[in-house]
């Protein structure tokens, strides 16, 4: 385990707080923030006991394939319930047998009802890393992610300032886990790039009126850089849509509802899985 541990952050005010469901979740996390405060002694003594971090940026970078991160999830703000009484452990490990090269576990209880429980048992049933997916605001939440075992953090540009989305991607590495970083439009792009990721996800799905577009991917892939692992997330609901960014140099997708609603979710995570994808051709973002 790395010696160095993350300083604790004060609190964070988003830089654009969007429409009133994301405003409530975000006042949520500066609450749930706020509680972790008291705790970080124990944190710490917990992360240097987690099992060592397994290298989620590693087990995207598959030459010639789409990688898959197959998401547990219980239920989302928009879409309500999908499907809430899964078993975190038995469906990780049968995303793992369909091809899955990680996953993603929604850790949010008010709004998405899932659990860092959910996440201790998904990742004690596989060898493949976990992404903790959440909205995290300050380093005392990686910290939190870290003693669960979490091998990755969602970092979402849009809610973020740019010191303080740089000072928790470093945190994240302090502690050997890897940061996913995710945008939507060229400036979060640009942001991103800007901050030191290697690790980019587009979020195909506007965060402030929810539709979702896969040309949101098409049209930003080539302001990525080539030494970045590109992630495109949400909205992915068949092989078609998987080759089609495949033929675009995506190298890894992140897909929830359309795993989590099908009859046999590892039927589904099977068809998604071992996707051809050509080699990236791209220009640097401006920072």
């Amino acid at each position: 385990m790395p010696e160095t541990q993350p300083e604790p952050a004060s609190p964070v005010h988003s830089a654009d707080p969007g429409p009133d469901i994301l405003s409530r979740i975000l006042q949520t996390k500066r609450t749930e923030v706020a509680r972790l405060a008291r705790q970080e002694g124990e944190l710490r003594a917990r992360v240097e006991d987690a099992p060592d971090p397994r290298d989620f940026r590693a087990a995207l970078s598959r030459p010639g394939v789409v990688s898959l991160i197959a998401e547990i999830k219980r239920r989302s703000p928009g879409a309500g319930p999908i499907r809430p009484n899964l078993d975190p452990g038995g469906l990780a490990a049968d995303y793992r047998a369909a091809g899955a090269s990680a996953l993603s576990v929604l850790t949010d209880q008010d709004y998405f009802g899932g659990s860092l429980t959910d996440l201790s048992e998904a990742r004690a049933s596989t060898e493949i890393p976990v992404l903790r997916k959440d909205f995290v605001i300050s380093d005392l939440q990686i910290l939190e992610a870290r003693a669960s075992g979490a091998d990755a953090i969602l970092l979402i540009v849009r809610v973020l300032e740019d010191r303080l989305l740089r000072d928790l991607r470093e945190a994240a590495e302090r502690v050997g886990m890897t940061a996913l970083v995710e945008v939507h439009d060229r400036v979060e792009l640009e942001r991103a790039v800007g901050s030191g990721a290697s690790v980019i996800g587009i979020n195909n799905r506007n965060l402030r009126d929810f539709t979702t577009r896969l040309e949101t991917t098409t049209e930003l892939v080539g302001s990525v850089p080539d030494s970045a692992v590109l992630v495109s997330e949400s909205g992915i609901r068949d092989r078609s849509d998987v080759a089609s960014l495949g033929r675009v140099g995506v190298d890894a997708i992140l897909v929830g509802e359309a795993l989590l609603r099908a009859a046999n979710p590892a039927d589904k995570a099977r068809e998604l899985s071992g996707v051809p994808a050509s080699r990236r051709s791209s220009s640097p973002a401006q920072g």
